[in-house]
């Protein structure tokens, strides 16, 4: 079978495997869709230490149930339309017991430890099938949508952390697919207001387009832009989605008094360390947490979302490729001109 591996940092190749086998305790999915995330570009970037053999990327994925284990349950049937979270955990520990398995001591995700689904076929292991990791698809949910559940679920988990009450004004720092769905869903929940912020104007544009009532700011003077749109009071919420330190640093800048700080996009290995101004925090009382992937509750959440037409993220996937197109594909992801890029098999 085809699948595009990472063999080393900036080193990705089309290659020929053969088919997998599985244990009496996994599934073989046929891929149908795998998205491109920023996380791939990542790895693609900088090389992964967690991966230093030759790794089937891809997270996002979708696909058809081709093979079930024997000790697999009857609820998972050959030719079933699924999606699948790829993180599982141990199954044993405090964060998994909690039902956060995405921060489990012995964390693992298809795509990032295991081979992921930029291939024609991806095995399902046995802790990610008996934690419930797979989903099934209603007939009216698209394969692409399928792909999407895991990084709208993410968005979904910060969110929830940023406690948004109705009226809200919120601020998306950063206007890609992620942005784009952290502006959507709040909005969703009954935002006042939400402004989007970008330094690419062209992807900013694009990000608007999506909803007239989204207000466009400056990725340039951002500071000025939103003291104006908010009549110097800046914003309830304040979302970086985005890796970086300037913008990190500037978002409390930007929010208003009893705000709320959220930082969706980690920063680069030797890039960690922000300067702040802590009394901005201290006496503008201004919360401030972070996110990290997603638990299977808000992941089925997101699908029932998804399903149930209260999110459309139909027009999100804007470029889709053949895995013999990864270079163009990749190409399309990193130009900043394509909202979400995607693999359709």
């Amino acid at each position: 079978m085809k699948a595009i591996q990472l063999f080393a940092k900036g080193e990705l190749r089309l290659t020929d495997l053969p088919e997998p086998e599985i244990a009496p305790d996994e599934v073989l999915l046929a891929c149908k869709v795998g998205a491109i995330c920023g996380t791939d570009l990542r790895m693609f970037a900088n090389g992964h230490r967690q991966s230093p053999q030759a790794l089937t990327l891809g997270h996002e994925l979708s696909g058809v149930i081709e093979k079930t284990g024997a000790n697999v349950s009857p609820e998972w049937r050959v030719g079933m339309r699924v999606a699948v979270a790829p993180n599982y955990g141990c199954g044993t520990c405090d964060s998994c017991i909690s039902g956060n398995t995405q921060t489990c001591k012995d964390f693992q995700a298809l795509g990032i430890q295991k081979n992921g689904a930029f291939a024609r076929y991806v095995v399902i292991p046995a802790r990610a099938v008996q934690q419930g990791n797979i989903v099934a698809l209603p007939d009216h949910v698209s394969f692409e949508e399928g792909a999407l559940i895991e990084p709208f679920s993410c968005v979904y988990n910060a969110f929830e952390r940023c406690h948004t009450r109705v009226g809200d004004t919120v601020l998306v720092i950063g206007a890609g697919p992620i942005g784009l769905m952290h502006a959507m869903l709040h909005k969703a929940a009954g935002a006042g207001k939400v402004l989007i912020s970008d330094i690419n104007p062209e992807r900013l544009a694009m990000a608007c387009n999506f909803d007239p009532d989204f207000v466009p700011v400056s990725g340039t003077d951002t500071l000025a832009d939103v003291m104006r749109i908010t009549q110097n009071r800046g914003c309830d919420v304040v979302i970086t989605a985005a890796s970086s330190a300037e913008i990190q640093s500037l978002a409390f800048e930007l929010t208003a008094l009893n705000g709320r700080v959220l930082f969706f996009g980690g920063l680069p290995h030797g890039k960690e360390m922000v300067s702040l101004n802590t009394n901005i925090i201290h006496y503008r009382q201004i919360t401030v947490t972070g996110m990290s992937g997603q638990n299977l509750r808000q992941y089925r959440e997101s699908l029932r979302m998804i399903s149930n037409g209260l999110i459309n993220l139909k027009e999100i996937l804007t470029h889709k490729y053949t895995l013999e197109q990864y270079d163009e594909a990749f190409s399309a992801a990193r130009s900043g001109k394509a909202l979400k890029v995607a693999f359709v098999l």
